[in-house]
């Protein structure tokens, strides 16, 4: 397998040239367009690819970021980039820097105390680039839920129906908002994404915006999808990670806002938080954007929403929504049910309203997608860790071994470093 190096698109040439040689070429049309390596090109250019709706900033200028002196900076970064750490399952130590190409990472932030101290690019992404998020997105939802239930406008114990009546009969039809948000639905749905016949692929079939062809028989977008899941047990007894469960939820956040999901993003969330940048949504031939993985953004609009569920709340001294929002984030889920998820790299940890929550002794949580993206959250640190990543697999079970350890490396060493700064 190439490494992150050869593998950068940059060195591939991907899509160089007006036009691009045939052997250069990404297209959709090719059918490759998110197989290795050409997908290290693909996540940052997924609005090239496929029809999208906007997640709007707000006019005025972005919220600052506060930065440390440039040399303070550079400093800072020297000393990350040489910490060591010993990967799970390991007996070899590993240097931060060199966790940055194991992990095949396009882009890196770390925010300490408000203040960004690590900022980093490679592969396809630039400071001005964005980055598809992959099921990140999910967490998004998961927060607009929890504000919509901190703002008394949904109830997290009604059920499904009582907002989308569209889904009696259905698997969801007899689960309750809070098993949608947490995942604890028991629904015939199959996520193994290296299945070519898995439920996913079926989902992701309809949910194309592209014409189907002639023998296409199935759903025509996510909506009609998720009325056709079908119930296979009990709800509440175990943590299923299943990505309709959050199209289920941006439904039904959509519903109780009154408008489409992205725009309820922009309203509730983007343009509040300052962003620099419009994020944006893949979307199914309806304009039905794709919640359980399909927003692109930019790297430090990412740094803005962590350090804004990192404070509670509070950004930039403005209070967005009530702290019990991120207090019941930070709760986690039922840690029996999630236990029968098999997360294996992931023991103790839960799940609630679509963040992953790791129960450790920093009170860390994180928006976690495939490929290795994540925005780590780590209270006791005072820490935000933004990651793009396009590894060559999309399973985070290969990268936790290295990146959870590594994550607590650089926690150890900015509480360190700013406890000998007050000494």
């Amino acid at each position: 397998m190439l490494s992150s190096q050869e593998s950068d698109p940059r060195v591939m040439g991907w899509m160089d040239g007006v036009p691009p040689p045939p052997e250069k070429r990404v297209t959709v049309a090719a059918g490759d367009y998110f197989a290795f390596p050409k997908s290290r090109w693909s996540v940052c250019h997924i609005r090239d690819l496929f029809p999208t709706v906007e997640v709007g900033r707000a006019l005025e200028a972005p919220s600052p970021l506060d930065y440390p002196p440039d040399h303070e900076l550079a400093e800072i970064r020297a000393e990350i980039d040489s910490l060591t750490f010993t990967p799970m399952g390991s007996d070899e130590a590993m240097t931060w820097e060199g966790s940055l190409a194991a992990n095949y990472t396009d882009g890196m932030l770390i925010l300490h105390k408000g203040s960004v101290v690590y900022e980093w690019y490679s592969g396809c992404l630039t400071e001005t680039g964005k980055h598809a998020m992959m099921s990140m997105t999910k967490s998004t939802v998961g927060l607009l839920a929890e504000i919509l239930i901190a703002e008394d406008r949904l109830d997290d114990d009604a059920q499904v129906t009582e907002y989308l009546p569209e889904l009696a009969g259905t698997a969801f039809g007899t689960a309750t908002v809070r098993q949608v948000m947490d995942m604890t639905t028991s629904i015939v749905f199959d996520e193994n994404y290296d299945d070519p016949n898995a439920d996913i692929w079926v989902y992701s079939a309809a949910g194309s915006p592209f014409p189907k062809p002639p023998s296409y028989d199935g759903p025509i977008g996510y909506i009609e999808y998720l009325q056709t899941v079908e119930q296979s047990g009990e709800h509440g007894q175990a943590f299923g990670y299943k990505t309709v469960n959050t199209d289920v939820l941006a439904w039904i956040v959509a519903r109780v806002a009154g408008t489409s999901y992205h725009q309820a993003l922009s309203d509730m969330l983007w343009r509040r938080i300052g962003a620099e940048q419009d994020a944006y949504f893949t979307v199914d031939g309806a304009g039905t954007p794709f919640a359980g993985g399909g927003m692109s953004a930019g790297l430090r609009d990412l740094g803005r929403l962590g350090l804004l569920l990192l404070n509670g709340g509070v950004l930039n001294g403005e209070r967005l929504f009530p702290a019990a929002v991120v207090d019941n984030i930070r709760i986690g889920g039922d840690r029996e049910a999630f236990a029968k998820g098999g997360f294996d790299t992931l023991a103790g940890a839960s799940y609630r309203s679509m963040f992953w929550v790791f129960h450790n002794d920093n009170g860390a949580f994180a928006a976690r997608g495939v490929y290795g993206q994540t925005i780590y959250v780590d209270p006791m640190a005072d820490m935000v860790l933004v990651r793009f990543a396009s590894y060559p697999q999309p399973k985070n079970a290969l990268i936790d071994p290295t990146s959870l350890p590594a994550y607590q490396a650089v926690a150890e060493y900015l509480v360190a470093a700013h406890s000998d700064s007050n000494n």
